[in-house]
């Protein structure tokens, strides 16, 4: 058992580091390559497809998961879940070459929307096998199946870029093939790994079933949808595609500094789980766990905007880091924020509370939609950003609310406390120094002395928390 849940670990945790790693190499080759108007064009079609497959799925998705972990047939469940997702996207597809007939003949946004979202509804296509790997525990088979896309994409855009060949058309071409090899790849290889039959077998009953099983995680699919690029749509649809591929430039080296965060959430979930199996737990324990992540997670803060003008500058040839400095600044305050809340769902999530949870995501959603509905007309980027920030904010007043161990609310003293450092030294080191390695480390400096007059970083911490990672 030991040695499988290590492998399976394994596995997940090479697929998170590939795909990030190439994606990274596919942003880097876009954002330099191309214009900002074509990067910021290519940018709002990808998150507006991303966000109706996404929607497409009505959380079937994460039902298959389950009921093939459960031990329901997974021949069944795939036969029914490759129905849904060919019945879907291709009345979607249809859909959307219908409206196609509403514009001119001439190439335009529509037409990169129209080709990108021919080589997303082959990754939609896919979606049924990932799932259903899932759920079989086949978590090796899922990591080479979920890196074969953007592997071939960004191999295909680097001979692009040695060739000195990056443009609005080649890159069309390189996103379609990649998206239509994972697709080719992921079927014979999991026919070949599973020994599955790949057939549809229609059950209209068992597919209403299904359907109806799945309709409580609908509105939580819409939610965290909508909710994870709705700034990104309304900058591309109200300001221009040029704001666009700024903002898209600095959200994107955002979501790259919480990866700290997303390696650790999978790990508290089992962790607090059987903390609070026999009753409460700890709340010193608690405490200390959390502290740490406000250490990191301010630190990040500190790291992300002391080197962020000259460092950006430098790579992207001026195009993407002054221009972001304030928007970046205000998303990294973001940071600490998803810590907490990340922190406290987790907590509700181990305690079944799952309502509370999806009253969290309706309030971080509206809050931020409003904002942005009010802000990015005014302020632009930083108006998106700010809007986030407030959505962040909302549901970190929600969590403290709501949350019923009073005793853990002391933990927004940390919270406030490491912040509040991390901005300190910031501004301390562009004050006295110039050079940008003299900021940078000034501002650590400053950073790890503010942590210890504050009393976050103690002499037993380090005991502490070996002791605490060591338990069962």
């Amino acid at each position: 058992m030991k040695s499988k849940l290590v492998n399976n670990l394994s596995a997940n945790t090479l697929q998170l580091i590939i795909n990030q790693l190439f994606g990274l190499v596919i942003f880097y080759i876009l954002s330099t390559g191309l214009d900002k108007t074509s990067f910021g064009e290519i940018n709002l079609a990808l998150a507006l497809l991303l966000t109706i497959f996404n929607t497409l799925s009505f959380g079937i998705d994460q039902v298959v998961v389950r009921k093939v972990a459960s031990g329901d047939n997974p021949q069944h469940i795939l036969s029914l879940y490759i129905g849904h997702v060919l019945i879907t996207g291709l009345a979607f597809y249809v859909l959307l070459l219908f409206g196609r007939g509403l514009f001119p003949s001439t190439i335009n946004s529509y037409d990169l929307v129209l080709l990108i979202g021919a080589g997303k509804l082959m990754i939609y296509f896919s979606t049924p096998f990932k799932q259903t790997a899932i759920g079989m525990e086949r978590f090796r088979l899922l990591a080479i199946i979920s890196v074969v896309s953007n592997i071939a994409r960004a191999c295909g855009l680097v001979v692009l870029a040695l060739l000195h060949s990056i443009s609005l058309h080649s890159v069309i071409i390189v996103f379609i093939s990649g998206d239509l090899l994972e697709l080719l790849i992921g079927l014979y290889l999991f026919k070949r790994a599973t020994k599955l039959p790949i057939a549809i077998k229609w059950n209209k009953s068992a597919y209403g079933s299904l359907l109806s099983e799945s309709l409580p995680q609908l509105g939580v699919v819409i939610i965290t949808s909508a909710l994870a690029r709705f700034d990104w749509i309304f900058i591309g649809i109200v300001v221009s595609a040029v704001s666009l591929a700024e903002y898209s430039f600095a959200y994107k080296v955002f979501e790259i500094s919480t990866l700290p965060l997303l390696a650790l959430a999978p790990l508290l979930i089992p962790w607090f789980t059987r903390l609070f199996k026999n009753g409460e737990a700890d709340n010193t324990k608690l405490k200390l766990l959390f502290r740490m992540e406000m250490i990191i997670a301010a630190f990040t803060i500190v790291l992300l905007n002391s080197c962020w003008s000259p460092l950006i500058d430098r790579i992207t040839a001026g195009k993407y880091g002054a221009v972001n400095e304030r928007t970046i600044f205000i998303l990294s305050l973001c940071i600490p924020l998803l810590y907490f809340s990340n922190f406290l769902w987790t907590i509700n999530f181990a305690k079944g509370r799952l309502k509370l949870i999806l009253t969290s995501f309706i309030i971080t959603f509206s809050v931020n939609v409003v904002a942005d509905v009010v802000l990015i007309p005014i302020y632009k980027n930083e108006g998106a950003a700010i809007g986030y920030l407030a959505g962040c904010l909302a549901q970190t007043v929600y969590f403290i609310i709501r949350n019923d161990m009073k005793e853990l609310n002391k933990i927004v003293s940390p919270l406030l406390i490491c912040t509040t450092c991390a901005c300190l030294s910031i501004f301390l080191a562009k004050l006295l120094f110039v050079n940008v390695w003299m900021d940078v480390g000034g501002a650590v400096l400053f950073y790890v002395v503010g942590l210890m007059m504050t009393m976050q970083v103690r002499l037993g911490d380090g005991k502490d928390l070996k002791g605490l990672m060591s338990e069962p």
